[in-house]
């Protein structure tokens, strides 16, 4: 039996397809929605560059999902790796599962959370008495299936920038306290933005985000003025904006459920792919991590433009945001640009440099 919860009247967000520019972001974080398996993605720059409000726009633009009534992790009630133990049992036992629909999940993690925030506590002192394992969840179970959100990531400790790394890349979170061990799903997208001015990630931890998108103040003064109105626009009559931008935010939607099915039919040639791992060997890239979410990348673009191969410009388009923040060695080094990737991509695929095109 099914049962929908009666929702609250939310707060109107900026729509995602009414945004100006940034489209190495944009693309960054609808590669990842479609395959999260990419690994999250970093997002570096200038202060009032609409970091924030498109995270949250990404978010509202995400059709809703269906969850298993009052469980803390957003259970699926299809999918047994994304079930809380406690919906396992009632599945096993037969159990008809109650189930309604929710927003996909956003979740904002405060620069001063502490790890029991984060992760959850076991109360110790309830368990002993009453023999049961009473779990108080954190921030990743609120995340589960949703967007994990770290504003100022770079300024985070980084203790906790390993638990949610290994919990994005895992796709689990386990609390252990006194012997008693806990474990639930805690799969999300993981979004980082910073600015660089404050502060860099280390090498070993920017290399764990799946891709590193990079943002810079508009300077075209046309596109200044436009991106200034339509927020006072949006400001001014928020449903109405909203109404206007209605048939485009549905269109985006239904073409990234549609990649997200279409992901699995996806096909990369085995050329294209040792060319890839070239790449990232002429780069002098550490670990496999380039190779792994290069081929990820290409494939979710060519899904969401509803194709079946990948082609050489679908890796072009993505492997500068997958391989640029892996070529830092040393923490005061800056990040490439992404001309360095360029360069060694238009060699090993025979491709002519842009200064000869």
């Amino acid at each position: 039996m099914s049962s929908t919860a009666t929702k609250a009247p939310s707060r109107a967000v900026f729509p995602f397809t009414a945004i100006v520019g940034q489209e190495e972001m944009k693309l960054a974080l609808i590669l990842n929605t479609i395959d999260p398996r990419i690994g999250g993605v970093m997002i570096m720059g200038d202060r009032g560059t609409g970091k924030t409000t498109t995270i949250r726009a990404l978010a509202d633009l995400l059709p809703e999902i269906n969850v298993v009534l009052d469980d803390p992790f957003n259970s699926d009630p299809e999918d047994p790796e994304l079930m809380s133990d406690a919906v396992k049992a009632q599945v096993a036992k037969d159990q008809t599962l109650a189930v309604t629909q929710m927003q996909v999940p956003m979740v904002d993690l405060p620069l001063g959370a502490t790890e029991d925030r984060v992760c959850g506590t076991i109360d110790i002192e309830k368990a002993l008495a009453d023999g049961v394992k009473a779990f108080e969840p954190g921030l990743l179970a609120k995340a589960n299936r949703g967007i994990l959100y770290v504003d100022e990531v770079n300024l985070l400790d980084d203790h906790l920038v390993d638990v949610l790394l290994d919990s994005a890349a895992s796709g689990w979170n386990t609390v252990e306290r006194e012997g008693i061990s806990i474990r639930h799903p805690a799969r999300f997208v993981l979004v980082g933005s910073g600015n660089p001015e404050e502060g860099e990630l280390r090498p070993q931890l920017l290399d764990r985000f799946g891709m590193h998108a990079e943002i810079h103040t508009v300077k075209d003064p046309t596109l200044r003025v436009q991106i200034v109105e339509e927020r006072s626009q949006f400001d001014q009559e928020p449903h109405a904006y909203l109404e206007d931008h209605l048939s485009t935010q549905k269109a985006l939607q239904e073409k990234l459920v549609n990649a997200q099915n279409n992901l699995a039919n996806v096909t990369i040639d085995h050329e294209l792919r040792v060319n890839i791992s070239q790449v990232c060997s002429e780069l002098d890239v550490d670990g496999l991590r380039g190779d792994i979410v290069s081929n990820r990348a290409a494939k979710a673009i060519a899904a969401y433009e509803g194709r079946t191969e990948v082609t050489v410009d679908d890796i072009r388009r993505v492997i500068t945001l997958c391989l640029r923040h892996r070529l830092r060695k040393d923490p005061l080094e800056s990040i490439d640009s992404g001309y360095k990737v360029g360069k060694v991509f238009r060699q090993v695929f025979g491709l002519p440099d842009e200064e000869d095109a």
